[in-house]
């Protein structure tokens, strides 16, 4: 199966020449996402805001690609502070039921955000 690319307007656009979301046989591939609201082009202040702000971007690129929070079995976060993990950690946990996914978190040097997450997705057995 070819890979397809997963597009929506129900989260924010691509910020450079890349794809929000791939879609390769039995997994979904979404881009690190940030946290700007799609509706508004604004982002939240706080690392809270801002991590369900990504996070919602992320649900929407996956609903787009027919997979859920629930398909996630891998993330890789990048904060720009690494003293913020706790508040971050926190929001992050109320979108993926048990078992969560497997996850990275690193500190990273970020352009204006808090928050970066990038998640790939299993849906085979669907």
């Amino acid at each position: 199966m070819p890979k397809q690319q997963i597009k929506t307007s129900s989260a924010a656009g691509p910020a450079g020449a890349y794809s929000q979301g791939i879609r390769a046989g039995d997994f979904v591939f979404v881009a690190g996402q940030g946290p700007r609201n799609p509706a508004t082009g604004l982002m939240g202040e706080t690392i809270e805001e801002q991590t369900a702000q990504v996070l919602e971007n992320i649900k929407a690129i996956l609903e787009a690609g027919g997979a859920t929070m629930a398909d996630v079995v891998k993330s890789t976060v990048h904060l720009s502070d690494v003293a913020l993990f706790d508040r971050y950690n926190k929001v992050y946990a109320t979108y993926f039921p048990d078992p969560k996914p497997v996850r990275t978190t690193v500190g990273s040097q970020l352009m204006g955000i808090l928050v970066e997450i990038d998640v790939i997705a299993y849906v085979g057995d669907k």
